[in-house]
């Protein structure tokens, strides 16, 4: 028979990053029963396949469910490839266009790699709800929606402001948190896990198991987690996340990058560290010394100590001592993505004002312009044009050393490797 750590030690392992439990008492309860038994808490996080790479604001909860898992209970990692097709309309203002089947599939197929970075394969359930919902009858949903009215469902914030402002809401979309909560009873499920925004979702689930027999889930919220500006959630399309399969270095320079007081959110929220430890490091450590430790850490969580341990070299030399890692990737970035024109246009002695010339380069007399823009979103500096013009804007861009803040560049001819950098990313760049 398990045996399992006393309930208050679990409690603190489990409230630690952890936004809201409903209840708490519920859940010292079943702790309780499950060392008394001996049987593990089956514990719940559902995910929808809606898009292939997962950055590190998704793992805050994928984090607190390998903290059940450290605790020893049964963790079900669940693939909404149904509820995926469905779309799920939290925090939306507008109907989210459904997946397509074959765009679900191969999403699910990227997630159940990725969730393995910190999840342990050996112990964790993969489940996918359309094992049970592919099987509903038309007599099923039936019984299903009867146990929840139009009105429950409206007073989801989302939905009551579409509805308070007449915008459509798609009746398949009233669906979705009704299909969520089944997912519970078909897992019979103790505690289920999800981020602060999807709190009415995860209360649907406690309601359709009371209504169909079973004791209710505990609902353990985690906090949505702040980009490396600090402010706004982290989110690719903002530019201000980080991916879990970039670079070490790539990763490890953007973690530098935060600001102090943000780090020890990002300790609490990315870490197993406990909280007493992170107490005692925010009196005694060097917060330099602190955020370095940080970043080695989550670079070591999702590649390996060993690449940690040259990330955090490479950094040094690259921004503590001014150097060039030693190791660098090179990139070729095709002339017609990024061509403007001749050299000879630009006037060597006499360049137009919005045409950056390296200093090297000065006594070239023929080249090519490039948009430097683009010439970054190429390179993978940028995620796109318009990020890379803002990276420039804010004096983050460098070629060969040099900052470069106008949006036009004269390569000489024929070209050489560049040494490009944007922000905390560093590359060797051919033009060919």
């Amino acid at each position: 028979m398990p045996t399992f750590a006393p309930v208050e030690e679990q409690l603190t392992y489990l409230k630690k990053g952890a936004a809201e439990i409903i209840r708490e008492s519920d859940l010292r309860a079943k702790l309780e029963k499950s060392r008394s038994t001996g049987k593990p808490l089956r514990v719940k996080l559902g995910m929808d396949p809606t898009a292939p790479d997962l950055h590190l604001g998704h793992t805050v909860v994928l984090r607190k469910l390998k903290h059940f898992q450290d605790l020893g209970h049964t963790v079900i990692f669940l693939i909404g490839d149904f509820t995926g097709m469905i779309g799920d309309p939290t925090g939306r203002s507008a109907t989210r266009p459904p997946l397509t089947r074959e765009q679900v599939e191969q999403n699910a197929e990227t997630y159940k790699a990725q969730v393995f970075k910190i999840l342990d394969p050996e112990k964790t359930v993969i489940d996918f709800n359309r094992r049970w919902m592919g099987a509903f009858t038309a007599d099923d949903f039936v019984r299903l929606m009867a146990k929840y009215t139009v009105s429950q469902l409206l007073e989801r914030e989302d939905f009551h402001k579409r509805f308070q402002e007449e915008k459509p809401i798609s009746m398949h979309e009233l669906l979705y948190p009704l299909v969520q909560g089944y997912d519970s009873v078909a897992l019979e499920a103790d505690v289920e896990l999800g981020g602060t925004d999807q709190k009415f979702n995860l209360l649907v689930g406690r309601e359709l198991q009371r209504a169909y027999g079973q004791e209710s889930q505990v609902v353990l919220t985690t906090p949505i987690l702040e980009g490396l500006d600090g402010v706004q959630k982290m989110s690719k399309s903002l530019g201000n996340a980080i991916g879990i399969h970039e670079s070490p270095l790539e990763m490890y320079g953007k973690l530098m990058s935060i600001s102090d007081e943000m780090m020890w959110r990002y300790y609490e929220l990315l870490t197993d560290v406990q909280i007493a430890n992170i107490e005692k490091m925010k009196r005694e450590s060097h917060p330099m010394q602190a955020k370095k430790d940080l970043a080695r850490r989550i670079v070591a969580d999702f590649h390996s100590p060993e690449a940690a341990a040259k990330a955090e070299e490479n950094w040094a030399r690259q921004f503590q001592k001014d150097e060039v890692p030693e190791v660098l990737e090179l990139v070729t970035v095709a002339i017609s993505r990024i061509y403007i024109g001749a050299g000879e246009a630009v006037g060597i002695q006499y360049p137009p004002p919005d045409v950056h010339i390296l200093a090297q380069d000065r006594s070239i007399s023929t080249g090519i312009l490039v948009r430097i823009d683009k010439l970054l979103a190429e390179a993978g500096l940028a995620d796109s044009a318009t990020d890379a013009s803002r990276k420039i804007k804010q004096r983050a861009v460098e070629v060969d050393r040099e900052l470069i803040f106008k949006p036009k560049l004269a390569v000489p001819s024929p070209a050489r490797p560049l040494l490009v950098r944007a922000g905390r990313s560093i590359k060797q760049v051919m033009i060919v």
